[in-house]
């Protein structure tokens, strides 16, 4: 029974997603009618007591650290340390309100605080004029087109290694970026340079000895849902 109540919060959640007009159309809606072939339902789903709060406006048409364009009218939120693309099951304990939403971005940065919701979300579970709320939070699998693939440069041909996660000519969303990896990682850095004339932010973790090390923290990030490319170090 409790199996069912979790299906009908996701197909209900998308059913309203999909009604949504906004653009751009974001994140990755998943096909109703191929729900098997990217998400795995637990027969007993692990819930956890979170503190949701929620970010609209001044974010619309922006970046996720997921690198999809953030739509406030989508049903979508920020997590610390999920994997970009899980899907969740989120109740508001008091207004009793649910809706399945799709991790794609990082946060919140406040303390006490565990989901950012997009608007749209936040108003479904009754939270926007609260600003934060009491969640159960149900994991319900995940949509596996989020995971990303390892890319190596083809000017290293030796070490030290680094993993360049993206490269923006806005250093506001360079340092955004940083911000949200150093959630999870260490040693993350921003690398200007010059291409062509047009000044670039280069967001990189780390520093290897040898490939295999920077390989290995690669496929952890991507994984995880990050674009990767192994390069070479240079401070």
């Amino acid at each position: 029974m409790e199996l069912k109540k979790i299906i009908v919060c996701f197909l209900v959640a998308i059913f309203l997603t999909s009604c949504s007009t906004a653009k751009p159309k974001t994140p990755l809606q998943p096909d109703v009618s191929d729900i098997a072939s990217f998400i795995q339902l637990n027969q007993k789903p692990e819930r956890k007591n979170m503190v949701a709060s929620w970010y609209g406006p001044g974010f619309h048409g922006k970046l996720t650290a997921s690198g999809e364009v953030y739509d406030m009218y989508s049903f979508s939120a920020a997590h610390k340390t999920l994997p970009f693309g899980t899907i969740l099951c989120v109740k508001n304990q008091f207004s009793g309100r649910a809706a399945a939403i799709t991790i794609n971005d990082r946060g919140p940065f406040i303390d006490g605080r565990d989901l950012d919701l997009s608007y749209k979300a936040a108003e479904r579970l009754g939270i926007v004029h609260p600003g934060t709320s009491k969640v159960k939070v149900s994991i319900l699998g995940r949509d596996m087109r989020y995971v990303k693939y390892i890319r190596l440069s083809g000017t290293v041909d030796s070490g030290p290694y680094t993993v360049q996660v993206a490269a923006f000519i806005d250093a506001e969303k360079a340092v955004r970026l940083k911000k949200s990896l150093e959630l999870e990682y260490k040693a993350v850095y921003l690398k200007p340079a010059e291409i062509k004339g047009t000044q670039v932010y280069r967001v990189r973790v780390g520093k290897f000895g040898n490939k295999s090390s920077a390989i290995d923290l690669a496929k952890t990030l991507a994984q995880v849902g990050y674009n990767t490319l192994i390069t070479k170090y240079d401070s």
